[in-house]
């Protein structure tokens, strides 16, 4: 590679690759708690293994209301870092991204806050964090139950909708990825098989 080469690529600063391990972490956890929420709810109602799987799925919540605010931090380093040099320019692209970006940040968090809405009206203390039962959030009314279900599912689906928009406003980094992921298994099978 040339030294022109190289000034003209962008180089991608150790707060940025962090936020991006942080995506694809997140993005994982999400994988894990729409699949294993839709089998959750399949499941024979009040048995050990859907017991099991509610408590599996109020934990990964849990966890990803945790990733999002160390998410957070690093997004407003990489944020410092980019915008005190220089502001950024206000076109249709950017504010487009911006306002996607913001919605899904924004569900990120109201995910997993209706879903502790949900377990706290229908029981007290009954959020737990592999095996640990975190503090409750809100109060104990079985009167708002149905809501609380109602806002979970929506604001789930809602989010899921958003997340494939990303997908294709970002569809060459998917085709990539997807493209390594196929790479890297076939590289292990035929390592493995010959």
């Amino acid at each position: 590679m040339s030294t022109l080469e190289t000034v003209a690529k962008p180089r991608k600063t150790s707060a940025f690759k962090q936020l991006m391990s942080m995506h694809w972490l997140m993005a994982g956890c999400y994988l894990v708690l729409f699949t294993g929420g839709t089998l959750m709810i399949n499941l024979p109602e009040d048995t050990p293994v859907q017991d099991a799987f509610y408590n599996f799925h109020k934990s990964m919540g849990a966890l990803t209301m945790g990733l999002l605010t160390w998410r957070i931090f690093i997004l407003l380093q990489v944020w410092w870092r980019k915008y005190t040099r220089r502001l950024p320019t206000l076109t249709n692209e950017w504010m487009k991204k911006f306002a996607l970006h913001t919605v899904l940040y924004l569900l990120m968090l109201a995910v997993p806050l209706s879903g502790f809405f949900l377990s706290n009206s229908y029981q007290s203390g009954n959020v737990p964090f592999f095996g640990i039962t975190l503090p409750d959030i809100f109060p104990e009314n079985q009167a708002v139950v149905e809501l609380a279900r109602n806002l979970h599912f929506w604001l789930t689906y809602t989010f899921l909708a958003f997340i494939a928009l990303h997908g294709i406003d970002q569809w060459k980094v998917v085709r990539a990825t997807w493209r390594r992921i196929v790479s890297a298994i076939r590289g292990k099978s035929v390592s493995r098989g010959g």
